[in-house]
């Protein structure tokens, strides 16, 4: 019996890991099957988040440069010469100020601004003036009118004609336009930009991509089906041949929001994966390619893992123990990369310290700053305050652009006349400009003197989206010299509010 029991003990132990092992190598197939298809989407979706960022900054760069243009378009300069285009003080008022403004534009090509049958009247290059850029050869003005309606489309906005090889330099080059119209919106002009893209290219070459080293993009405009980047230079301006790049732009072509995904093709004897982002504000088709094996080898390599390590399960009666150890310590790394991804989150809300529209700091950064300043008798501080008047009136009068073009002027004007201090947009229409101390002799009139000078400045009538505006403003001074906190604001709103029973003379306190 004893022998009996130990044969039935010994069967039912072969029977347990029989079953065990019919567990195990189901397991091992699943496990397997999922982690494949997980770390192939992962290697996709890597791919896809860097062709984002790289199209994104391809976007940021295009945008940069229709703000160039757009604040160029909204000179004074610019706009007195197109309302009076013969006029020889205004012409040469716009030319010093085309040649001041582009000193300050990286990679550019050129800026200029024309009458609206395109004569220009200023220009980066003086050669360039009086001529038509846009001239009616034996009375054909199809190319002229194109320019006019493609402007008039995008309104108040810049039209983007793209990324093309410019006739003037043979180089290639991000081309734009603007309408500039008079207060009746009837176009008198336009102004235009080239900048060129090499910088642009330098980043997008400089970008590393962790785990597919030997990647390369490329990018295609839907359009015309033509390349506009490609690791081979000779393809530049040149239809693409691909019947899947044809089938995507033709897709995607005159879509109104971007869209992600991936294919694959082959070429030349080897596989490859792309990427491609397609950029609708453009109409351009970003792609990243890389040859297949690169892009999954770690789901290769994590089959052969998988493989040897079940053949290993297989023989071990510690398979159970084996994975659940496997198992807590990815569940430990998760957790790891969970929390460290909450800090993240955690830093850059703490790290919001600025105003998005002026660019100034924002009422976050006031308070945490007056937790930190150290003021005392030898080392005191003033404190001034300029509060637009009405601002509301202006919002509702001239439109929100008006209101936040005040906004980003007053800012610049007073960064102008403090150019030593700290600004501070503490309120919707207020401002708040902090000045260590000098320790020079009456320099409490001194600072008087410089607000006085910044009021000045700040209502002169200044040019808005469509319209000139008076601006009137509050003002407050304080001098402190302890320690002080947020609730100096209120002392600098109160004390601003007798600068307009008082014919805005600027209101003074020195807090000793």
């Amino acid at each position: 019996m004893i022998i009996m029991k130990g044969k039935k003990s010994v069967s039912t132990i072969n029977l347990l890991l029989v079953i065990q092992l019919i567990i195990m190598v189901i397991l091992f197939f699943l496990i397997t099957l999922t982690i494949s298809r997980s770390t192939r989407q992962n290697s996709l979706d890597h791919m896809g988040t860097i062709t984002d960022e790289r199209a994104h900054i391809i976007d940021s760069y295009v945008e940069n440069a229709e703000k160039t243009l757009t604040y160029y378009s909204k000179a004074g300069q610019i706009r007195d010469l197109l309302k009076n285009p013969t006029d020889p003080q205004a012409i040469a008022a716009a030319q010093k100020y085309t040649e001041d403004f582009s000193k300050d534009i990286d990679n550019l090509e050129g800026i200029y601004v024309s009458e609206w049958n395109t004569h220009v009247l200023a220009h980066t290059n003086p050669n360039v003036v009086g001529m038509i850029t846009r001239p009616v050869e034996n009375g054909d003005d199809t190319r002229l009118r194109e320019l006019q309606y493609a402007m008039l489309d995008a309104g108040n906005g810049v039209y983007d004609t793209g990324i093309i090889i410019s006739p003037a330099s043979q180089k290639q080059i991000v081309s734009m336009y603007k309408a500039v119209y008079d207060s009746n919106q009837k176009p008198i002009g336009l102004v235009g930009l080239g900048i060129f893209t090499d910088e642009l290219v330098e980043t997008l070459d400089s970008m590393p991509i962790r785990g597919i080293n030997n990647s390369f993009y490329s990018m295609i405009n839907a359009s015309d089906k033509k390349y506009i980047f490609n690791v081979d230079k000779s393809k530049i301006s040149t239809e693409t041949e691909s019947d899947i790049l044809i089938a995507l732009c033709n897709k995607y072509r005159g879509t109104h929001k971007d869209v992600t995904g991936s294919f694959e093709y082959s070429s030349n004897g080897k596989k490859y994966v792309s990427t491609y982002t397609y950029m609708s504000d453009h109409g351009w088709l970003l792609m990243i390619d890389d040859t297949k094996t690169e892009v999954f080898s770690l789901t290769r390599n994590m089959r052969i893992y998988l493989s040897v390590f079940g053949l290993s399960v297989l023989g071990l009666m510690l398979l159970f123990h084996f994975i659940n150890k496997r198992q807590q310590a990815t569940a430990d790394r998760l957790n790891s990369v969970e929390a460290k991804n909450q800090k993240t989150k955690e830093s850059l809300n703490k790290a919001v310290f600025k105003d998005i529209l002026t660019e100034s700091n924002n009422r976050v950064a006031f308070s945490m700053d007056m937790d930190k300043l150290d003021i005392s008798d030898q080392k005191p501080y003033y404190f001034s305050m300029f509060n637009v008047r009405d601002f509301s009136r202006i919002n509702t009068q001239y439109g929100n652009d008006a209101g936040d073009s005040v906004l980003v002027s007053t800012v610049a004007i007073i960064k102008e006349k403090f150019k030593y201090g700290t600004i501070y947009r503490t309120g919707s229409d207020e401002f708040v400009v902090v000045t260590p101390s000098d320790n020079i002799p009456n320099e409490n009139h001194v600072m008087i003197t410089r607000m006085q000078e910044a009021l000045a400045e700040l209502k002169r009538p200044r040019s808005a989206p469509n319209c000139m505006i008076d601006v009137d403003y509050k003002s407050a001074l304080i001098k402190a010299s302890s320690n002080i906190d947020t609730s100096i604001i209120t002392m600098l709103k109160d004390l601003a509010e007798r600068s307009i029973q008082e014919e805005n003379v600027v209101q003074f306190i020195d807090l000793e």
